[in-house]
Parts: structure tokens; sequence; C-alpha cells
């Protein structure tokens, strides 16, 4: 695909939009924008390209208003740490269930200022063209989804439009709406002749306007939307995923979606977790190496300082932790730097993978819904198709995994609990109990997303699943030492859109705290 970002750089500032910060008034006065009535087909994939590419919480030094430090402070330093996928080698206020209005801030300002304006100037490019708005559609409910299962109710209807008041939606609404798009997004894939939108073919990092790969897409994301409110509306979440899969999920790797990253939009994960001083968990540790998993090697290093003690071993660090140890301990370890994570520009970025798919419909038929297959074999090729995701190709070395009796082991830094005892009680092979299986599912789904932490740990939220160790510390005792369950508002919405957020509060139906339950995360 033709890099063609960085040849419409003006393209994020198009969209004339007040919104719910003073760093609206900003875009709203730049005088190098663009009007609206500028936009037409011709715009569409520049726009588009940008969309994507903030949309997926990607940021780069060659585009404008951002950089990838977004990424490190609003992913990395929140969902990758609140899922227990890496964990800081310092004291990171996030990693103990702690608050930073500077780190979160950063998320949620480039959300409104940068992704929804490329989003909002795409549709106005491509008016007329019903197979682009389907797929727009479609990615509009992926940025959204992700975002709202961050903060609970966000402004999203009236995103964009203007006003010195910014309304925020209920999650409810929102994920109404989600269902209402996807649907009907799939209704116009399937039934069009068009097989690649020609305005998006050049600009389309993920799918290159292919039209039956967003079709997939849309109703594996209808799929994991489905799961997520199987708690709070389970009839509707079993027409709703019954539907998805009878349109047609993700069943091949050829069918994930990967954003295809280039010199100037390039994988944020690599550098983030190379130089800002991340390491492999206690609780990755702990599942990996028990089960004797090859994704481990692929993902992680073994300790290579020579003064460590640990030199060659794969050792995971608590989170917690970070507090007490020195900054860039050796002693811990990194992501795998030398070929799966060696360089930006050549690891692409996972979006939505097959394997979460099988794994979905896995545990939709655990729960009486028609996914076409048994649990046990959706489950094993989800596994299957996981580790050849990542370059395990070899059958033998696969069945053997699938096969396999082993737990979770106690991590190398275990005697820092109250209790040791792994929480991954559950072998790989398939086990004969409705709770086991359900454990099951979620400890492979969790490596599986690995490392799409903002949907792990929306999984984590709603399932409830114990597969992780509890933090060594908390800096929330209302939350305490378990998963957080939401981020809170900032200050800077209070002073300047108070109203629509304390409205907002009430949609949420608690306080504006960490350990305030989502609307779908009701057990």
């Amino acid at each position: 695909m033709k890099n063609n970002i960085v040849k419409f750089l003006a393209i994020v500032f198009l969209f004339q939009i007040t919104g719910c910060t003073s760093d609206f008034n900003e875009v709203n006065s730049n005088p190098n924008t663009l009007t609206s009535d500028q936009l037409d087909a011709t715009m569409a994939g520049p726009a588009f390209a940008n969309a994507l590419y903030k949309g997926t919480g990607n940021a780069s030094w060659s585009l404008p208003g951002d950089d990838y430090g977004t990424y490190g402070l609003a992913t990395a330093l929140h969902s990758m740490m609140f899922a227990h996928y890496m964990a800081p080698g310092w004291a990171a206020a996030t990693d103990a269930n702690g608050v930073n209005d500077g780190w979160r801030s950063r998320g949620w300002l480039r959300f409104y200022t940068l992704a929804v304006p490329s989003l909002l100037n795409t549709y106005k490019a491509a008016e007329g063209n019903v197979e682009a708005t389907a797929i727009l559609d479609i990615w509009k409910v992926y940025m959204f989804h992700r975002f709202t299962d961050e903060w609970g109710p966000v402004p999203y209807s009236q995103a964009g439009i203007g006003g010195k008041s910014v309304a925020y939606d209920s999650q409810e609404a929102m994920y109404t709406d989600f269902f209402k798009l996807l649907e009907a997004a799939n209704t116009t894939l399937s039934s069009t002749t068009v097989t690649t939108v020609a305005v998006f073919k050049d600009y389309d990092a993920i799918y290159g306007g292919n039209v039956q790969k967003w079709r997939k897409f849309a109703n594996s994301l209808r799929l994991r939307l489905a799961l997520r409110i199987s708690d709070i509306d389970a009839s509707k979440a079993k027409v709703q995923a019954e539907a998805a899969v009878n349109a047609g999920v993700m069943q091949s790797n050829g069918d994930s979606a990967y954003y295809k990253v280039t010199k100037d939009t390039y994988n944020n994960f690599v550098d983030i977790m190379k130089y800002w001083g991340f390491y492999m968990t206690a609780d990755m540790e702990s599942m990996l190496k028990g089960y004797n998993d090859p994704r481990m090697a692929k993902w992680f290093s073994t300790v290579s300082d020579n003064t460590s003690i640990y030199k060659g071993q794969y050792v995971g660090l608590p989170n917690g932790m970070g507090a007490t140890i020195p900054w860039q301990s050796k002693n811990f370890s990194g992501t795998n730097q030398e070929t799966t994570f060696s360089d930006n520009v050549t690891k692409d970025i996972e979006v939505m993978m097959a394997s979460e798919s099988n794994f979905n419909r896995a545990e939709g038929v655990l729960k009486g819904w028609n996914m076409v297959g048994t649990a046990k074999a959706l489950y094993e090729d989800g596994i299957r198709l996981s580790l050849q995701q990542w370059g395990v190709t070899d059958n033998t070395q696969i069945n053997t995994y699938i096969a396999g009796t082993t737990t979770g082991a106690v991590p190398t830094f275990g005697s820092l609990y109250t209790n040791p005892t792994p929480p991954v009680d559950v072998p790989v092979a398939w086990a004969n109990t409705l709770s086991q299986q359900k454990k099951q599912i979620a400890v492979q789904k969790y490596l599986g997303l690995f490392p799409e932490s903002w949907e792990a740990w929306s999984d984590l939220r709603r399932t409830d699943a114990n597969i992780l160790y509890p933090l060594l510390t908390t800096e929330d005792p209302t939350i305490g030492k378990g998963v957080m369950k939401r981020i809170t508002y900032l200050p800077s919405e209070y002073s300047t859109n108070g109203d629509a957020v304390n409205a907002a509060t009430t949609l949420l139906g608690g306080a504006d705290k960490g350990n305030t339950k989502l609307w779908w995360d009701v057990n």
C-alpha cells in the first residue's frame, strides 16, 4: 500500500469542530485548516488513512499535532497494565490502580481532536458512496466501542457537532447504535457487486478497501459486542451473536485485521516497550511458563544482563511492584527486540485477530447459542490460529500444546504475593466441567489478544475470570488490588463542560471513580 498519509498532513485539521475541552479551540482557530466544502471524493482516502491510524490509538512524529507518546500515555500506562500484559520498572500510579491526570487526558484529547475529526472528514468526503460509508460505520463502531469501554458514557451522537457544551451518551444508547450500524453495514456489503472500494484502495492500511474482509470484520466485531452485553441483556446478546456468526465472521488468519505499518505510521508498541522501561509481567510468566507456551519466546526475551542471577531466564515483574525496584532493572524480561518486536516499521499492528472470533464462538456455545460448531473444536481452533499467527507452524508442537495438562507456574517473584498459588489452575487440554471450560476460554483468549490490551482489559472486567494475581500495592482502596473498572473523567471536562459531565455521572449509575462498573459489567 502506498504511504499516502503524509502527502495530506492537513487532513487532520480539516473539520471545524468544537468539543469538550479547550484543545478544540486550538483546532478551530488554526489558520491552516481547510473548510468542509473543500472535502470531496479525492480527500476520502487520505482522511480515512488518518482515521484508521489514529483510531488504533497509535501516533507518529511524522503527522501533525501528535507523537508516539500518545500510545505510551494512553495505552501503555493504562490498559496495558490494567490487563497485566506489561509492567513498568518504575513508579507508575496507574500500575497500582492510581490516576494521573496528564496521562489519561492525552488519550481523550487526541481521540476527539484528531481521530474523530478524521473520521467525520471521511464521511463528508465519501458522501454518496454507500460501500465507503458502510466501512466508515464499521470503523466508527470500532473506535467508539473501545473508547466508551474505557470511560463509560462519552460524547458520541454530538461529537463533532460543535457548541459550548457537548452531551455524553449512555453506553446502552451507544451499543444500540453500534449493532444498528454493524447490521446495516453487513447488509450493504453483502449485497453489493463492488469488491474493492476504490476511494479507499490505496489508503486503507488494513484491508486495502476489500469489501468482504471488512464485512467479516464487522460481523466479528458484532460478535465481540454481543458477548460484552451478555450479562446485562442476554436475549439481545444471543440474537446479535447468532446473526453475526450466520453472516460470516473471521475464520482464518487471512481474515485477521492488521494495520500495515510504514516509516511514517509505525507500531508504537514496539518503541514504547523498548524505551519506556516496560517488562513482561509475573502473570504472563506464570501462564506462558506453566503451559510451556511457544509464544513466550516469540514475545519476550530472557534476562541478558551478565550481573543478574536470572541471566538466561524468563522473569516477570509483578504489577504494582514498580515503585520498589531500580529504573530499568535488568532482572526482568523485556519484549523480544531481536526478532518479533525488533523494528517499528516492520511489525504490523494487531487490530482484531481471527482467533478471538473462535474463542468468542466457543464461549457462545457454552451459553447455549448456535455458533456453528462445538465449544471444544472452536476453542482448539482458536488456539491453533493464535499459535500460527505468531509463527508456530509445526503441527506436532501445536497438537502437543493443545493436549497439555500442566497449569500455571509460580513466577520467579511469586513469593512476594500473599498467596503465590497460580490463579490459572486449568490446563490447556479441554476440561470436563463447565466452570473449567469457561476459565480455559478466558485464559486462551487473554493470550490470543496480546498485545491488544484494551480488549483484554474489557474482557477481564466482563468475565471476572480469576486468572490474574492481585496487585502488590494499590493507590485506591475502593478498587483494592483487583482490576480497575474504568478511567475517571478529566478535571478539564468538569471545568469546561461541567453540566454534561455531571449528567454523564447519572448515566454512569455511580460515582465518577475507578471502582464504578460500566453499564454492561453487572456481575
